[in-house]
């Protein structure tokens, strides 16, 4: 049953709309590439003053190569329980000049941009929801750490770090990636990686002394067949060698072969079980090599780092008039990293849409109100045990 704070978080976010879609249009503005630290160190400072300003304690964490990290630190009631931690990253996938050709437009109750629906939209919802706890003065059971990072869509390689040392800290984990078709809520995410297997054989002429050489693409090809063979359909387990470079000329028996593997699994033992068979893999021509190097970059994140957290989330929404379905996606995220230390994890709370890195890139303009209210309950409702 809707309580009267219930209803008034979400008048109160729809009064707001408008400007929080005006604030979605700025930050989608901003073209912030992975690899652009001047662009994303400059986004990252605007952010920086806009969560000042709604009273945050904000931290910019520098980085030599990657862009900027931004930490924000907000306290509006209990402080001395175990932050909830809300994770965002700033950086897209989109390159520079892409607002040319894919300007921020709204259109038949959509709104579209590069990077709006992963995930800029999200950086708004969180600042409206830090002004509604403040302008309507709720008292939050906890503090609220923001943690906003530039390298999300390249592995995290510079942030996992500082991702991990928070959520360890933390009560619980809020992921703000956008959701699942229909809104649904990411509970469950394939963990990935990547190997790379290279051949080694012996180079000869093809046409003189083949039986000379030891053919590495000959030796990959088995390689191949073997990798792909590990994948488990039904446990939803699947390895997929993508790119093969080898060779020097036609008329030379190759003596190197190098092949890109992607992998993803569902649990950590189907995980654990494709980096055993990878280190195992044999040559099978006489004198090949083969050698094996790489990993997973983020575990999986299971349900059971999830699951109570989500139903206790779904009860909230209903409250709102949300009935908020579940699902899992085979990309990962940075929730996976903390899924996998134990600390209760929900992922795709960001606002509905679809099209993530794609030329429809957008949100739903009617689902904004119910997403940041969503957010701002789920605070103010997970009291401490």
């Amino acid at each position: 049953m809707q309580s009267m704070s219930d209803q008034r978080l979400l008048d109160y976010f729809h009064r707001r709309q408008g400007e929080i879609l005006e604030t979605i249009g700025l930050f989608v503005s901003h073209e912030t590439p992975s690899h652009d630290k001047p662009r994303l160190d400059a986004f990252a400072d605007l952010l920086a003053g806009r969560l000042a300003a709604v009273g945050a304690s904000v931290e910019i964490i520098t980085q030599p190569t990657r862009g900027n990290h931004l930490r924000a630190r907000f306290i509006h009631g209990n402080a001395t329980e175990k932050p909830a931690l809300v994770l965002c990253h700033y950086d897209t996938v989109w390159p520079v000049g892409s607002l040319a050709t894919h300007p921020f437009r709204i259109e038949d109750g959509k709104a579209y941009g590069p990077g709006i629906f992963d995930m800029q939209s999200s950086l708004a919802l969180v600042e409206y929801a830090l002004r509604g706890v403040g302008e309507l003065d709720i008292q939050l059971p906890r503090p609220i750490t923001l943690l906003i990072t530039s390298d999300e869509e390249i592995g995290s390689g510079s942030s996992r770090a500082l991702i991990e040392e928070e959520a360890k800290q933390a009560a619980y984990v809020l992921v703000m990636e956008s959701p699942l078709p229909g809104g649904a809520l990411k509970t469950r995410r394939k963990g990935t990686g990547s190997f790379t297997v290279e051949t080694i054989g012996r180079a000869a002429h093809a046409g003189v002394d083949p039986y000379q050489g030891v053919n590495a693409i000959e030796e990959m090809a088995h390689q191949v067949l073997t990798i792909h063979a590990l994948a488990d359909r039904e446990a939803g387990t699947t390895l997929s060698v993508g790119v093969i470079e080898g060779g020097t000329a036609t008329n030379v028996v190759p003596a190197r072969a190098k092949a890109r593997v992607d992998v993803r699994a569902w649990t950590q033992a189907e995980a654990d079980r494709i980096t055993e068979a990878m280190a195992a893999l044999q040559p099978v021509l006489p004198g090949a090599q083969v050698i094996v190097r790489g990993g997973w970059n983020r575990p999986p994140l299971e349900r059971s780092a999830t699951g109570a957290l989500f139903e206790r989330v779904r009860n909230i929404g209903r409250r709102l008039g949300m009935e908020l379905e579940e699902g899992g996606t085979g990309g990962g995220s940075d929730g996976n990293f903390t899924g996998a230390l134990g600390v209760p994890t929900l992922d795709g709370l960001g606002a509905p849409g679809a099209g993530a890195h794609a030329d429809h890139e957008h949100i739903l303009i009617d689902e904004i109100p119910g997403r940041v209210a969503l957010l701002t309950a789920i605070w103010k409702e997970l009291e401490p045990p």
